[in-house]
């Protein structure tokens, strides 16, 4: 791996990036022309201490940075794909697609607009509802995402076969959301044209869940849009919320936000969240990256 080089191009990516270009406030006495260290790492999900090994090519052993982690850096320094690319190969990691997986690039329009949604919860998944990244409100609301690989990265696959994924949504509701997951993952399969990813994930399934063998023998075909939800928050009750989705130009990604009319009892609520703490809150769909030893500091 060359170290050297991988520092040297973190640098440059960092001192190109203004604060207010990923949501954060300029602040007094800013002595850098981009983003602090720190304020890569937060961003990241990384410990500022492991971030500075790694930009300043140190460490006992010389700093081996995973998929995930190189995945979280390239979504926060906003490097576009040619660049994240060239990230994965100055680590000598092999690049992962693009399109679609726990550490898929995400869409940089889709980011941007993520970028401007501080105050309403918000996040980007893949098709196949691998969380890719997100902003506070969204850890707030929906718990802090698990670490996850393979199928069980997929909200939509640890719905139909682990009960705790259900725990956030009131019961009488669960027969709605398995019959939209089910839809929304057919029309998924078939623009993919049945490759072996969704293949392989929707033959466990069958086996695994009666519930999503009857509802995928219905061959019914949706593309979930706009859906109104409860969620069960352990803080603050129910909350009812319409949920928005905005799907990237190739249907691979989305984006996901939540609302509430002005005035209801939900738009309160939501006005809460940004004072909650997620350290006591569970877990929910999608894959947080690797952390470094170190403070945890949770990115946005």
């Amino acid at each position: 791996m060359n170290l050297p080089e991988l520092g040297a191009f973190l640098r440059t990516r960092r001192d190109r990036i203004r604060p207010a270009d990923v949501g954060l406030a300029p602040g007094p006495r800013r002595r850098v022309p981009g983003l602090r260290r720190e304020e890569v790492a937060q961003l990241a999900g990384l410990s500022a201490d492991y971030y500075t090994e790694l930009e300043r090519a140190r460490g006992k052993h010389g700093v081996q940075p995973s998929a995930q982690t190189l995945a979280a850096l390239a979504r926060a320094l906003r490097l576009n794909g040619d660049e994240r690319d060239h990230l994965f190969h100055l680590a000598e990691r092999p690049v992962p697609p693009s399109a679609h997986g726990p550490s898929a690039h995400v869409q940089p329009a889709l980011l941007g607009l993520l970028d401007r949604l501080s105050n309403t919860p918000a996040r980007v998944i893949t098709d196949l509802h691998e969380t890719l990244v997100e902003n506070d409100l969204a850890r707030n609301l929906l718990g802090r995402s698990p670490a996850h690989r393979g199928p069980a990265a997929s909200f939509v696959y640890r719905w139909f076969t682990d009960p705790g994924a259900r725990e956030r949504y009131p019961a009488e509701d669960h027969p709605h959301h398995s019959r939209v997951f089910a839809a929304d993952l057919h029309a998924a399969a078939a623009r993919r044209g049945g490759d072996a990813e969704v293949t392989r994930m929707v033959a466990v399934l069958r086996r695994r869940s009666q519930e999503f063998a009857a509802l995928w023998d219905t061959y019914d075909v949706a593309v979930r849009r706009m859906d109104h939800k409860k969620i069960v928050h352990p803080t603050l009750g129910v909350i009812e919320l319409d949920c928005h989705n905005l799907l990237s130009e190739d249907g691979r990604q989305r984006l996901l936000w939540f609302t509430a009319p002005p005035g209801s009892r939900g738009a309160e609520q939501l006005e809460l969240l940004s004072v909650i703490g997620t350290q006591d809150l569970g877990v929910s769909d999608g894959t947080a990256p690797e952390r470094a030893p170190g403070r945890d500091l949770t990115p946005p």
